[in-house]
């Protein structure tokens, strides 16, 4: 038996133990080339080259980045739905790469998703009601069906769902609706971590704003960390925490979300939040937007050095032969070879 001592010490370490921390994750594919030679080996595919952070209990970490960047496949990669190459993804501290399918099967009840096309994440041959119940009856098969029904009941009507909707099927309701109802399936088991992979995108502004305000409700009222992917980042800014910004599959900039938005250092990262807009037509009219040159290079032969360089307006001859990586402070780090995070701004 454990002194009262042992005990307090075991719960302080859990304490500040972060919920989720990932360590140098990789996902690589191969990709076999076109108009190439039979013999020729495939491709490489850096789709997440070397990610790391942390993320604490109750904690909104926002994930900004251009299509194509790695955000997706960064959060496919956190719950297992595609494999890493390297790097390790801990759990409450348990790897989750390294666990057996059945193992990984029982954490998943605590990591559940919302993906970014709320029509075609749902199975429209399900009604409503057997959609919100699916988690439910694959961890618990015997529940009885009067609880299944009332506590499904119960999850529709948190998310602004009429209970008597289910019997109805996902093609009879609005795009806001059918992102209800993916909210409502992922938070049924009342999951420690939700990821959310885009999920406004796809929805009109003012539903945007409806989705993202029941998310941070629900965050409040069940203590649920957040992982929050997304392109518009007035939404990150609102919603987030943390911010992590990525370019061609790796972090360029990573710090709290007002220190970020207030005193961007990554060249990216200014380029992105100067295309912000901001409800002032007199700001709007003078503000100056850094436009980006060129296209977004290919992840299957990404640019030496630094992989933003060839886009860059402060890139010389040093950013084409080193790799820059995150430096700074844990509350603002910036991986580039010509600006730095200022502390005294912080």
């Amino acid at each position: 038996m454990s002194s009262p001592d042992n005990t307090t010490t075991i719960s302080t370490v859990e304490a500040r133990r972060p919920l989720l921390a990932v360590n140098g994750l990789k996902v690589h594919f191969s990709v076999k080339q076109q108009l190439a030679w039979p013999w020729t080996p495939p491709a490489t595919l850096k789709a997440v080259d070397g990610i790391s952070f942390t993320l604490n209990a109750g904690e909104t970490l926002g994930i900004v980045g251009e299509s194509g960047c790695g955000k997706s496949t960064l959060a496919r990669a956190i719950i297992g739905l595609v494999p890493a190459c390297a790097g390790d993804v801990l759990w409450q501290g348990q790897d989750l790469t390294v666990l057996s399918h059945k193992a990984l099967r029982e954490i998943r009840k605590e990591i559940q998703m919302i993906f970014q096309d709320p029509l075609a994440s749902l199975n429209p041959r399900m009604t409503v009601g057997d959609i919100i119940a699916e988690p439910l009856r694959t961890y618990y098969p015997s529940m009885p069906k009067t609880e299944l029904k009332q506590k499904v009941g119960a999850m529709m009507a948190r998310v602004g769902l009429l209970p008597n909707l289910i019997n109805r099927y996902p093609h009879e309701f609005s795009g806001g609706q059918c992102q209800r109802i993916g909210i409502a399936r992922a938070l049924i088991l009342k999951p420690k971590l939700v990821i959310c992979d885009e999920p406004v995108s796809s929805l009109d502004v003012s539903i945007q704003a409806q989705v993202v305000n029941l998310l941070t409700e629900l965050q409040q009222e069940m203590g649920l960390s957040l992982i929050f992917i997304a392109h518009d980042l007035s939404v990150v800014k609102h919603i987030s925490d943390r911010v992590l910004v990525m370019y061609l599959g790796k972090a360029v900039e990573f710090g709290h979300s007002q220190t970020l938005f207030e005193h961007p250092a990554h060249p990216y990262t200014q380029a992105l939040m100067s295309a912000v807009p901001v409800p002032d037509p007199h700001y709007e009219r003078h503000k100056q937007v850094q436009l980006l040159k060129g296209e977004l290079p290919s992840p299957i032969k990404p640019p030496s050095g630094c992989v933003f360089r060839t886009r860059c307006p402060l890139a010389d001859d040093d950013c084409a032969h080193i790799r820059p990586q995150l430096k700074g402070s844990p509350r603002h780090s910036v991986a580039c070879l010509k600006t730095s995070t200022d502390d005294s701004e912080l």
